[in-house]
C-alpha cells in the first residue's frame, strides 16, 4: 500500500491571465507590510528557486533515479520551512487578495504580479507532494505536521463543501470581464486543484501514522475526524463529473472523458483516498486512538457499498477494510470521550493572524503602491527572468503525457505559434478555439515581446 499510486505531475495548467512579472515579497508581506525594493526582489529570487525545485523534483521522481530533491530539504531542515510558507500564502490569499479586488482604485495595467503570489502555493504544495511519498520527510516536519494537516483539512472540507454546490468552476463555461475578474476566476481554478494535491499529501501523512506523535493522531482522529470526512470524498467524488452524458475525471491537470471499458478501473484520486482510510482505520496505533461513536459508525458503515469484487481486484488490501467493517456493523457504538487531554495544538495560522489582526486593509493599500503596480522596466526585467525558469524543453520533460488538443482533446503534435501555451491536433481545431484562446494569447504574446 505503499508505492506512489501515481507519479507525481506540476500544477501549471492554470493559466496566467496576462503574462508578465511580478513584484512582490509574497504572502509573507502579511507579516512586514513596509516592504523595500529589495525584499521584493528576495522574495522574486526566492519563489523561482522554488519553481526550480519543484520541476527538478518532478524530474527526479518521474524518471525513478533517486530523489536528491527530498534528500537535500530534510538535510538541511527546511521541509519546516515550506510548510510555514504554505500556510503564510493561504492566509494571504484568504485575508489580502478579497481587500484588494474590492479597492476601487486598484485597475492593475497586468495582473501578472498577483497571479504569480496566487501560484506560489500551489507550487509548494506541489513540491510537498512529491518529496512527502519518503516517510523521513514526514519526520523532519516536526511540530509543523500538525499545521500541514489542519491545512490539508481546511483544503479537503472546501472541496467536499464545492461539491455540494455543483462542484468546481468550469473554465470552459466562464464568461471573463475585467483583468481582476479574470483572475479571481484563475484563483477559483487553482484551489480546486491544491485540494487534489493536499489529499496526497495527507495520504502520504497516514502512511506514516505509526509513527506520528500522540497529538497529530489526536488532531487527526479526533479533532478533525478524517476518517468520516474521507468517506464524504468518496461520496462526493469531487474529481468526477457527468458532461454530455459522459463520465470525465480530472486528471493530469484536466478534465478527460473516460471510455466506457475503463470506467470500472479505480481512479488516481479515489486510490488515494481509500489508501488514507485503510492506514487510518486499520493502523494498530490509530485504531487505540479513533472513537467509533454512533455518527462515525453510520459514516463508516457507508464504505460498505463501495467495496465491490472489482474494486478488491484492484486494491486487494480492502479485503481487511471490508471485513473490519463487518465486525464494525456488529459493535456497539462508543460514547464520545470526555477525558481531559494535554495535547500540542498547530501554532503557525494562528500567530501570522494574531500578528496581522486589523491591519489587513492597510496592507492591501501598501502592497497596492508598491508591490502591484511594477514600472514597465520592472516588467520586462521580471518577464526575462520568468522566461528563463520556465523553459519549455524542462517544462516539456515534466509534462505526464503527449500534449493534448484544447479543442478536442485528442494527441496534438501543433502548438500556437504566437504564445507557445496551447496545443492543437489540426488547424481547424485551432480556429474553432480561437474565440476563447485569443483573451489568453494575446497578453501571453504582448509579455513575451516585453522581454
Amino acid at each position: 500500500m505503499a508505492a506512489r499510486t501515481h507519479a507525481p505531475q506540476p500544477l501549471y495548467n492554470c493559466r496566467a491571465p496576462d503574462f508578465g512579472p511580478a513584484g512582490d515579497r509574497g504572502p509573507q508581506a502579511c507579516q512586514h507590510p513596509h516592504l523595500s525594493a529589495g525584499r521584493c526582489s528576495r522574495w522574486n529570487q526566492q519563489h523561482e528557486n522554488l519553481e526550480k525545485l519543484n520541476m527538478q523534483a518532478i524530474l527526479d521522481a518521474t524518471a525513478s533515479q533517486g530523489e536528491p530533491i527530498q534528500e537535500l530539504l530534510v538535510t538541511h531542515g527546511k521541509i519546516p520551512t515550506l510548510v510555514v510558507e504554505l500556510i503564510a500564502v493561504e492566509m494571504w490569499k484568504q485575508k489580502v487578495f478579497p481587500v484588494l479586488c474590492r479597492l476601487e482604485d486598484f485597475k492593475p495595467p497586468n495582473t501578472f504580479p498577483i497571479y504569480m503570489v496566487l501560484h506560489h502555493e500551489a507550487s509548494i504544495i506541489n513540491l510537498l507532494e512529491t518529496v512527502f511519498f519518503h516517510k523521513e520527510v514526514c519526520e523532519s516536519a516536526e511540530d509543523t505536521i500538525l499545521d500541514l494537516v489542519d491545512y490539508c483539512h481546511r483544503k479537503l472540507t472546501l472541496l467536499v463543501a464545492q461539491s455540494g454546490h455543483g462542484g468546481p468552476p468550469q473554465e470552459e463555461e466562464s464568461q471573463y470581464g475585467t483583468p481582476m475578474q479574470e483572475l479571481q476566476k484563475q484563483a477559483e481554478l487553482m484551489e480546486f486543484e491544491i485540494a487534489l494535491k493536499a489529499l496526497s499529501v495527507l495520504r502520504y501523512i497516514t502512511d506514516c501514522v505509526d509513527s506520528l506523535s500522540l497529538s497529530t493522531l489526536s488532531r487527526m482522529l479526533s479533532t478533525h475526524n478524517l476518517p468520516c470526512l474521507l468517506v464524504e470524498l468518496l461520496e462526493h467524488s469531487p474529481w468526477s463529473r457527468q458532461e454530455g452524458g459522459k463520465l470525465q475525471q480530472f486528471e493530469s491537470g484536466r478534465w478527460q472523458t473516460v471510455s466506457p471499458s475503463e470506467q470500472q478501473k479505480l481512479s488516481k484520486l479515489d486510490g488515494q483516498v481509500w489508501i488514507a482510510l485503510y492506514n487510518l482505520l486499520l493502523s494498530p496505533e490509530a485504531r487505540a486512538r479513533y472513537c467509533l461513536t454512533s455518527f462515525a459508525k453510520g459514516q463508516l458503515l457507508k464504505l460498505r457499498a463501495f467495496l465491490t469484487d472489482t474494486l478488491l481486484d484492484q486494491l486487494p488490501n480492502l479485503a481487511d477494510l471490508k471485513g473490519f467493517l463487518a465486525h464494525l456493523a456488529l459493535t456497539e457504538a462508543q460514547p464520545p470521550k470526555k477525558d481531559l487531554v494535554l495535547e500540542q495544538i498547530p501554532e503557525i495560522w494562528e500567530r501570522l493572524e494574531r500578528e496581522n489582526r486589523g491591519k489587513w486593509q492597510a496592507i492591501a493599500k501598501h502592497q497596492l503602491r508598491h508591490v502591484f503596480s511594477p514600472s514597465e522596466q520592472e516588467l520586462r526585467l521580471q518577464a526575462r527572468r520568468w522566461a528563463e525558469t520556465y523553459r519549455l524543453d524542462v517544462l516539456e520533460a515534466v509534462a505526464p503525457e503527449q500534449p493534448r488538443c484544447a479543442y478536442c482533446n485528442a494527441e496534438a503534435s501543433k502548438r500556437c505559434s504566437r504564445c507557445q501555451n496551447e496545443w492543437y491536433c489540426s488547424r481547424e481545431c485551432q480556429v474553432k478555439h480561437w474565440e476563447k484562446h485569443g483573451k489568453a494569447c494575446v497578453p501571453a504574446a504582448q509579455g513575451d515581446r516585453a522581454k
